[in-house]
């Protein structure tokens, strides 16, 4: 889920269409959007505290085979919480595992981890080495 938290629209629906053809499914509940409380600790294990709110959007859906899949996702994208509820149903069912990993998943992580290496490149270019000269005046 951390994956296709990250993952954008097309790429999911593109996955979806190479790994499998239309799959049914029902909502179980329709997809809403709401708020959520965001809550923080000071130091890790200090005293909890209301950092603030933000937006949420969550699906569940069944698939024919009976495996049940929900999303919950950052932001009002309804159809990107129905879509990864959908891959999460699939990733279930032992049928459509493979391919779900193969064509949604996979693209996704290589291109999450192609962005954070030319990130970690473009930072390492910034890294200043600071050298410290004792004076021989003791």
């Amino acid at each position: 889920m951390a994956v296709l938290a990250e993952a954008r629209v097309d790429e999911i629906e593109q996955g979806l269409e190479a790994a499998t053809a239309p799959v049914d499914h029902v909502e179980l509940r329709a997809t809403e959007t709401g708020l959520v409380m965001l809550r923080g600790r000071i130091g890790g294990d200090g005293d909890r505290f209301n950092v603030g709110e933000a937006t949420v959007t969550r699906a569940a859906v069944q698939i024919a085979s009976g495996e049940v899949g929900f999303a919950y996702i950052f932001g009002r994208d309804q159809k990107k919480a129905r879509l990864c509820a959908v891959c999460d149903a699939l990733w279930q069912s032992k049928k459509y595992r493979e391919a779900v990993e193969r064509w949604v998943l996979t693209p996704v992580r290589t291109r999450i981890e192609a962005e954070r290496a030319s990130r970690r490149a473009q930072t390492a270019a910034t890294k200043v080495d600071f050298l410290t000269l004792v004076r021989g005046e003791d």
